[in-house]
């Protein structure tokens, strides 16, 4: 399989035309037989040196002329998730001082998998978000195939229930931690839009959609499988960044969720009655990435169930382009702006 071609694509942004071109793969995906292959293959000899790579290029983005350092405070906080008893991490991002602010609880991407709050690429989105005047709380859940700050690592419902209790602790704790209980929002990308959602379900199936006022989830990973006809972005963008099309994602999060097209794992199967007193929402989905079209179908979903709900397309970018803010940073800013905005009401 060869890599599609970028430099004759005259949709995408020259600046994302470049990156697709180092970024993505020509390597097709392969499909496993189980969760134990995928944890092997994801800690081989290659593929931990290819994060190791991906690592040394995001931590170059935390520096001052991506995302400035002026006015904002950086500390780490821990709570115990429930019903787990795990340690979780968050690193809380907000300008300086004990003013009250809204928040944002960010839920970084990497498909549910990888990835970390403290990658620096998150580091400084955080810090773009906060400089618009909001506390930004990266919560770093467990990952269910390499391990972010949580050492441990865990299928599907872990990373929902440290995401969960990070959003309680949250509202449990305002008061201390100078945020408005009434303008908490829950935000994320890739694999953080799908458990961005999630959250969601969880709390209007659990009573408790009033603990936050809105949900903003960028390029949403809700579907799981892949190609879906009804989802054309899949086979037309498959390899702009993203390669799709091998069952890993699936095996990797628990297959039990998957076969069971569990809502709260996979929110594109979201029936209406599920989605129904959903807190407002916002889907924010990139032009030419292969999970285009499942974010647009998600709001369909939400607007068909009544959901308070808004669709943004980000013209000529690729998938995530808004959390690697030094590729089009007046399109991350644009979108950190609209966040806060969003968390303010």
């Amino acid at each position: 399989m060869t890599l599609p071609d970028f430099a004759s694509d005259d949709r995408l942004d020259p600046r994302v035309r470049r990156v697709l071109g180092i970024l993505s793969s020509a390597a097709p995906a392969k499909d496993l037989p189980d969760r134990d292959a995928a944890i092997a293959a994801a800690n081989s000899d290659k593929a931990v040196a290819a994060r190791a790579m991906v690592a040394e290029a995001t931590n170059r983005m935390n520096r001052e002329e991506v995302a400035s350092f002026a006015g904002i405070s950086t500390e780490t906080l821990t709570f115990t998730s429930t019903p787990d008893g795990n340690t979780i991490n968050v690193c809380m991002i907000r300008p300086e001082g004990d003013h009250v602010v809204p928040c944002v609880a960010y839920l970084h991407g990497g498909g549910m998998m990888h990835q970390s709050a403290y990658d620096g690429n998150y580091q400084a989105w955080g810090r773009l978000i906060a400089a618009e005047g909001v506390a930004v709380a990266l919560i770093d859940f467990r990952n269910c195939l390499t391990a972010s700050s949580a050492p441990e690592v865990e299928p599907f419902p872990a990373g929902l229930n440290d995401c969960m209790s990070g959003v309680r602790w949250l509202s449990a704790n305002a008061s201390d931690l100078a945020i408005d209980p009434s303008r908490i929002v829950v935000a994320g990308e890739s694999g953080g839009g799908n458990l961005t959602l999630a959250v969601g379900l969880r709390l209007v199936a659990d009573g408790q959609a009033d603990l936050v006022t809105g949900l903003y989830a960028f390029c949403p990973y809700i579907a799981g499988e892949y190609p879906q006809p009804d989802l054309p972005s899949t086979v037309e963008l498959e390899g702009y960044f993203l390669r799709l099309q091998s069952n890993v994602g699936r095996l990797a999060y628990g297959i039990e969720a998957w076969e069971a097209r569990n809502p709260q794992a996979w929110p594109y199967y979201a029936s209406a009655d599920d989605l129904a007193g959903m807190p407002r929402t916002v889907i924010s989905v990139n032009e030419c990435d292969p999970l285009r079209d499942e974010g647009i179908g998600m709001y369909r979903k939400l607007m068909a169930a009544g959901v308070p709900a808004r669709c943004r397309t980000v013209m000529g970018t690729m998938h995530a382009v808004e959390v690697i803010p030094n590729v089009c940073p007046e399109i991350s800013r644009d979108a950190a702006r609209d966040l806060a905005a969003f968390a303010a009401g």
